[in-house]
């Protein structure tokens, strides 16, 4: 009885011995986890042998970025410990981040079945849908998360942005509404709800979503633009002006900007303001391509065909008229096919008269070539 006695003793002994270096081991790990010493943390778990350790593998390699070892990590957890709903939660994620969506579906399915009072599970579920097959077939799921919690914010985007890509305004105002009692201040709602009244046309009802995007520092083109609109189809001119002039300088080569601006304008009975900004998008919506012509220029000229030279050139002097080194090109071309020293002369003089500021290399040869032909033109009048 004795030596019973003392062997249990002894036994309880180690076993607690074993639990404090157990202990000792994840403490140690979770700190060197907690400061982002993943790969000593991955060492030091892998000898504690817990199922917490395992997790924590797990989450430590997807840290890293290191996603086929997480996976494999949180499948073996999974396999062994089918109840745990956590390590399925995580590696469902880690299946939409590494894009093997059918997994996915497949897990986060398994996931509603189990707990269907998880709004995440549900917004997981629409997720992997989304991706895997079509976002019309994830809406149910959605639907069935702000069900559950009618304050589930991703949820209530994606619904919102759904219905108003359909122009469906009464639901986009629903869904909205539903999230702005809880997040007032949420800017992808409040811009959905000024667009579901904007695309309906109802353009007083968007002016004060849109004023209070920019009160909440969204200052971009796209909401000056549209509350410029809004403010034109409002009468109010002086306002539209204002915020279609702010976009304008933060994006000055959108040419609808200038169009709709000079709408505004005319509008308003200011002729030669709307003139000018209708004139103005016409120039920026215009394609540049003077860079296309001077290379077929080239083509050309290599192919010994100078009047096809000429013609690029020019056509891309008419592109861009204040780069000088077309027109050089148009006088160069004219040298070499007329033979006609006084229209190559003149040519020459009109680029230095067109170019006044200094080019070194450009005035520099014309001035030469200038000399050469009024030599020529001398000796060839005498």
């Amino acid at each position: 009885m004795g030596k019973n006695k003392y062997f249990w003793i002894i036994l309880l002994i180690l076993v607690s011995f074993n639990i404090s270096a157990q202990m000792s081991l994840s403490q140690k790990a979770d700190s060197l986890y907690t400061t982002g010493n993943y790969i000593q943390a991955i060492n030091t778990y892998s000898k504690a042998g817990t199922v917490k350790s395992s997790l924590q593998i797990a989450r430590a390699y997807n840290a890293i970025g290191n996603f086929e070892k997480a996976v494999a990590q949180y499948e073996s957890l999974v396999n062994i410990n089918p109840a745990m709903e956590i390590p399925q939660f995580e590696l469902g994620k880690l299946y939409l981040k590494t894009k093997q969506y059918p997994l996915a579906k497949e897990l986060f399915f398994k996931l509603v079945q189990k707990s269907p009072k998880n709004p995440e599970y549900h917004f997981y579920l629409g997720e992997s849908i989304r991706e895997f097959e079509d976002l019309d077939l994830a809406i149910p799921s959605y639907k069935n998360a702000v069900a559950v919690d009618s304050t589930h914010l991703r949820s209530l985007f994606q619904l919102s942005k759904y219905y108003l890509i359909k122009r469906e305004k009464d639901s986009v105002l629903y869904f909205t509404n539903k999230g702005l009692n809880f997040y007032p201040n949420d800017v992808s709602l409040l811009n959905f709800k000024g667009l579901a009244y904007f695309n309906n046309d109802n353009f007083r009802d968007a002016i004060p979503y849109f004023e209070k995007l920019l009160d909440l520092g969204e200052t971009k083109p796209f909401v000056y633009q549209k509350l410029g609109y809004a403010y034109f189809k409002a009468w109010e001119f002086e306002k539209a002006k204002a915020m279609y002039k702010k976009a304008i300088g933060m994006e000055d080569n959108n040419p609808e900007l200038y169009y709709e601006l000079g709408h505004v304008y005319l509008k308003d009975r200011a002729l030669d303001s709307a003139q000018f900004y209708v004139k103005k998008s016409i120039e920026v919506k215009k394609p540049n391509l003077a860079s296309e012509y001077e290379t077929l220029a080239g083509i050309a000229r290599q192919k010994d065909k100078l009047s096809e030279t000429l013609v690029y050139y020019t056509l891309a002097h008419e592109e861009q008229p204040d780069e000088p080194r077309y027109f050089y090109q148009i006088c160069a071309m004219k040298d070499g096919l007329d033979k006609n020293p006084k229209e190559s002369l003149d040519c020459y003089q009109s680029f230095l008269n067109k170019y006044r500021d200094p080019h070194p290399y450009f005035h520099e040869i014309v001035s030469k070539r200038i000399s050469e032909l009024k030599t020529e033109i001398h000796f060839s009048q005498n």
